[in-house]
């Protein structure tokens, strides 16, 4: 039986958190959207606290190039909403903006609440995040993977980035010739992370028994109780989400 304890929000209850609020953020209209954020913002407020400007901060750089993208494609070559051209309709340029102002912020309160999870539990490792998690072993083990690969990701790309640097084809600052080559980067980190991710799959997994360790490590996970702070933030999750659905 879980018991109720005094303490802040725990892993579990941020997961679950960030879950309620992120099916929400995918399901709200204008009006709903705004309820959702003022949760994530309190969150941000009480939870994250300082650290909070610097997640606010990553979500912008991570939304704003796409965002610059569908202002380009939607409002200035299409010049109509999906909604309009479904039904045949003429359409105009401030439809296709509003559209684009919701997708925007839909993608921005996803990418802050993932930024403002991470930022609360900082001082927590993922490996011990997702070890207390109350989900089954194979799931754990699928997450902890997953990152294991979002990482190699990123030493894919330092390499290709930093052998095309030395190879001539692509500069250390903004250039006519990065742009030109940037196929040819494109191509080098998709090769270099399949490359690395077979070799770990085929040859470097099996024989270090990545997966049996990886196991043993998880189900050491300590399962802990449920805390006054889960039973702040998840009710009121559940509330924004549900505004976020009846609110249109």
């Amino acid at each position: 039986m879980t018991t109720l304890r005094q303490g802040p929000i725990t892993p579990n209850g941020a997961a679950g958190f960030g879950l309620i609020l992120i099916g929400a953020t995918i399901a709200a209209a204008a009006p709903g959207l705004a309820a959702v954020g003022v949760i994530a913002a309190a969150f941000a407020a009480f939870e994250v606290r300082g650290a909070s400007g610097r997640a606010i901060r990553r979500s912008l750089v991570l939304v704003f190039p796409l965002a610059i993208f569908m202002l380009i494609v939607w409002v200035g070559i299409v010049g109509r909403s999906p909604a309009e051209i479904a039904t045949g309709a003429e359409g105009s340029r401030s439809a296709a903006f509003l559209h684009v102002a919701l997708i925007s912020s839909r993608l921005f309160v996803v990418v802050c609440t993932i930024q403002l999870i991470a930022a609360r539990f900082a001082h927590t490792t993922p490996l011990d995040f997702i070890r207390v998690l109350r989900v089954p072993l194979a799931a754990k083990r699928l997450l902890v993977l997953t990152l294991s690969l979002v990482e190699t990701l990123r030493h894919a790309i330092d390499r290709a980035h930093t052998a095309l640097i030395a190879c001539g084809l692509l500069t250390h600052g903004t250039s006519i010739r990065n742009l030109a080559n940037s196929w040819v980067l494109v191509q080098t980190v998709w090769l270099t992370a399949i490359t690395i991710v077979t070799g770990r799959l085929r040859d470097k997994w099996p024989v270090e028994h990545t997966l049996g360790l990886l196991d043993h490590a998880l189900a050491q996970g300590e399962q802990r109780s449920l805390t006054r702070g889960d039973l702040v933030w998840l009710p009121a999750a559940f509330a924004a989400a549900v505004l976020a659905v009846v609110v249109r």
